[in-house]
C-alpha cells in the first residue's frame, strides 16, 4: 500500500507541475484566499510633497547648508529611494513646491483639507507630508490639532539636500513610508520621523540650522526607526486627532495672531502694530517664565481689556510658563501656554479663536492640547 502511494504520488507530480501548479507538502493545510492575501498586503501610503530642502538641489556635492529649495516633483523623490516599493504601495500627490518659510494659513488649511480626504479612504491606510524643516513643527502641529483620523500622519524632511554627501532625505523618508504604514503608528498622533527618531508634531522643534539632528522634544521621542521596524515607547497624553474638538472640515480661515519676541528695551508700541493690523491675539514671547517688563505691563492690560487676547509664552526651549507667577494671570485675564513654544501657542490660539474667545477655555485649551 505505501508502494502504491509513493507511485500515484511521484506520477501526479509531472502532471502538475506540467499545468503550473504547484504541490503542497504532505500534511501541509492550505491557507484561505481571504487570509494569504491580508498577509501579502502592503499598506496603502500616500506621500505629498510640499517642497523644502528634502526636495532640493546644490551647485556641488559640498554644498550641506547653501542650495536652493523645492526643485525635485514628488515622482523623482519616490523613484530615487526604490526600497520604498518592498514596504508600502506608494503614490505621490504635489501640494505645493515651496519652502517652507513660505507657508501661510492658508495652505496649511488646503494642506490639512487634503490630508483629512485622503484618510477618510478605505484604501489609504497612511500619510506622509515631505516639508521644509523651517515650520515643519508648525504644519505637524496643526495636523495633530485638526485632522480626526486614527490613521499615521508622518511629516518629515531633510536637512540636506539630494545633492550633498551627506544627504539625510532619503533615509528619512523611507523611515516615514514605514512609520506611516505601521500598525503599531495607529492612534499615536501626528508623527515627525526624522534621523531615526519618532518624534510627536506636538511637542517637537527645530533646535538647529547646520547639522542633521536638528529636531528635539524636550520630553524625549516617541520611538525609533532601525532598519526599517518601528519601537515605540511612549504615548502622547494630549488631546489630539480624533481626541480633539476642533475639525479641519469646519474651519475655512484662521484669525490673526501674532508674536512679539521678549528681549531687554523693549518698544510697546509694537503691540500696537498688532493690533492694528487685526490680529486677534498676542503671543507674548517673555523671557525666562515669559516674564512681562515692568514697563509693558499697563500696554498689555490696556490690550487685553479691549479684547485683544494677551497669551505669556516664553523664548526659551525648554520647560513651562507658570500661571500667576510672573504676573497674576487671573487678575488680568491672560492665558498662559504652559509648554507650547510661541509659533505652536500661536497655531493653538488661531485654532481656539475659531471657537471661543473666553479666556478661561482658551486657557483650559491650553492646558489639554
Amino acid at each position: 500500500m505505501q508502494l502504491r502511494r509513493r507511485f500515484l504520488l511521484s506520477a501526479a507530480l509531472p502532471l502538475a507541475l506540467a499545468f503550473g501548479l504547484q504541490a503542497a507538502p504532505l500534511g501541509a493545510k492550505e491557507m484561505p484566499d481571504s487570509q494569504a492575501t491580508t498577509e501579502a498586503r502592503k499598506p496603502n501610503v500616500v506621500i505629498i510633497a510640499t517642497g523644502g530642502t528634502i526636495a532640493g538641489a546644490g551647485a556641488d556635492a559640498t554644498n550641506s547648508a547653501s542650495y536652493v529649495a523645492a526643485k525635485v516633483p514628488v515622482d523623482k523623490l519616490i523613484a530615487a529611494v526604490p526600497q520604498i516599493s518592498t514596504i508600502a504601495n506608494v503614490r505621490g500627490e504635489q501640494a505645493f513646491q515651496i519652502g517652507s518659510e513660505s507657508f501661510t494659513d492658508a495652505k496649511l488649511i488646503q494642506l490639512a483639507k487634503r490630508v483629512s480626504t485622503l484618510l477618510k479612504q478605505d484604501d489609504v491606510d497612511g500619510v506622509v507630508i515631505t516639508h521644509g524643516t523651517d515650520t515643519l513643527e508648525e504644519t505637524a502641529f496643526f495636523l495633530d490639532l485638526v485632522v480626526k483620523s486614527d490613521k499615521p500622519i508622518v511629516v518629515v524632511g531633510s536637512m540636506r539636500p539630494s545633492t550633498s554627501l551627506s544627504a539625510d532625505g532619503a533615509l528619512n523618508l523611507l523611515d516615514a513610508v514605514t512609520v506611516a504604514g505601521s500598525k503599531e503608528a495607529i492612534g499615536k498622533g501626528v508623527t515627525v520621523t526624522m534621523g531615526d527618531y519618532i518624534q510627536s508634531g506636538r511637542d517637537v522643534t527645530k533646535r538647529t540650522n547646520v547639522v542633521p539632528n536638528a529636531f528635539f522634544s524636550q520630553w524625549g521621542p516617541l520611538g525609533m526607526v532601525v532598519e526599517g521596524k518601528t519601537y515605540f515607547y511612549r504615548t502622547l497624553a494630549k488631546r489630539h486627532n480624533t481626541s480633539s474638538e476642533f475639525d479641519i472640515d469646519q474651519i475655512d480661515s484662521l484669525p490673526l495672531v501674532g508674536i512679539v519676541y521678549g528681549s531687554g528695551n523693549m518698544i510697546p508700541a509694537v503691540y500696537d502694530t498688532e493690533v492694528q493690523a487685526g490680529a486677534k491675539a498676542i503671543i507674548h514671547a517673555g523671557t525666562g517664565n515669559g516674564s512681562v517688563a515692568d514697563y509693558l505691563v499697563d500696554k498689555l492690560k490696556d490690550i487685553s481689556a479691549k479684547g485683544t487676547i494677551i497669551i505669556r509664552s516664553a523664548r526659551v526651549p525648554d520647560g513651562f510658563v507658570v500661571r500667576n507667577a510672573e504676573q497674576p494671570d487671573d487678575k488680568y485675564g491672560w492665558v498662559v501656554s504652559h509648554d507650547l513654544n510661541p509659533q505652536k501657542a500661536k497655531l493653538l490660539a488661531a485654532v481656539a479663536l475659531t471657537k471661543t474667545s473666553d479666556t478661561k477655555e482658551l486657557q483650559r485649551i491650553f492646558w489639554e492640547y
